[in-house]
């Protein structure tokens, strides 16, 4: 399973979708993952998960006011991608 990092300004559509059907209430401390990235920051991410790829959105203090307009804009009706492509997310692939 591929594991792709994203940050909130990268978002398209499918990834949202996933994030406000995950978290229609919004996340909370104990949804969020912690990590050192390769310069030894600390990232914070919520995990949403398709049938072959995880993704980690990093989270900001924006992060939750997009998920909250976009679900205010459309209605969750739509279905859950089975994948999403790289050129679509800005991938950073973690397996490597």
């Amino acid at each position: 399973m591929r594991r792709v990092i994203v940050d909130y300004k990268k978002l398209n559509k499918d990834i949202l979708n996933l994030l406000v059907d995950k978290f229609p209430d919004g996340y909370s401390d104990k949804d969020i993952i912690s990590f050192k990235n390769h310069h030894n920051d600390t990232i914070e991410a919520v995990e949403v998960k398709t049938n072959d790829t995880i993704y980690l959105v990093k989270i900001s203090a924006r992060l939750a006011g997009v998920m909250q307009d976009y679900e205010e804009d459309n209605p969750s009706d739509s279905e859950i991608p089975t994948s999403v492509t790289k050129e679509q997310v800005g991938e950073v692939d973690l397996e490597d």
